[in-house]
């Protein structure tokens, strides 16, 4: 577990001096680090998590999204990054706002996104700009509104 630790701070550290800017802050908790990146700066951050020889995160594992509702900024969107080669874990967090949330896509980075992030959309009308086929795939076509928000209707719209 000690090497796990000293990995993910290696992890955050090499993010840092790669670009500081694309680090807002760092989460520690539970024995699990979280990195809050800016919106414009995820898919850069991205790309280097994967590419960097000395990390490696290769696999998004999940993706997921938290409505804080009435709170702003008001979703959440979580990767769950591993490193098979260096086995080890770190999760991406970039917070949305707005009424038409929206953040850049990471298909390009890992493919694995692509289901992911249509399920966020279709529960929770986070719109991925730049996904190459962003429909819903829980909910049939013709379904109103995003059943997964704290402001959806319990029974639905009538």
């Amino acid at each position: 577990m000690e090497s796990q630790e000293i990995g993910k701070n290696a992890a955050v550290q090499k993010l840092r001096d790669w670009d500081n800017e694309a680090v807002a802050e760092v989460i520690e908790f539970r024995g699990e680090t979280t990195v809050v990146v800016p919106q414009q700066h995820l898919v850069r951050a991205a790309k280097f998590l994967a590419s960097e020889p000395s990390l490696r995160f290769t696999f998004l594992s999940d993706l997921t999204t938290v409505d804080r509702f009435p709170m702003e900024p008001r979703f959440e969107v979580n990767y769950h990054l591993l490193s098979i080669e260096r086995v080890l874990r770190l999760r991406l967090r970039v917070r949305v706002t707005g009424p038409e949330p929206s953040v850049p896509t990471v298909t390009s980075v890992w493919p694995t996104a692509n289901w992911h992030e249509r399920e966020s959309f279709d529960l929770f009308g986070i719109r991925f700009h730049g996904h190459p086929d962003l429909r819903r795939i829980l909910m049939p076509d013709d379904w109103e509104g995003y059943p997964l928000r704290k402001d959806y209707p319990v029974e639905g719209f009538r």
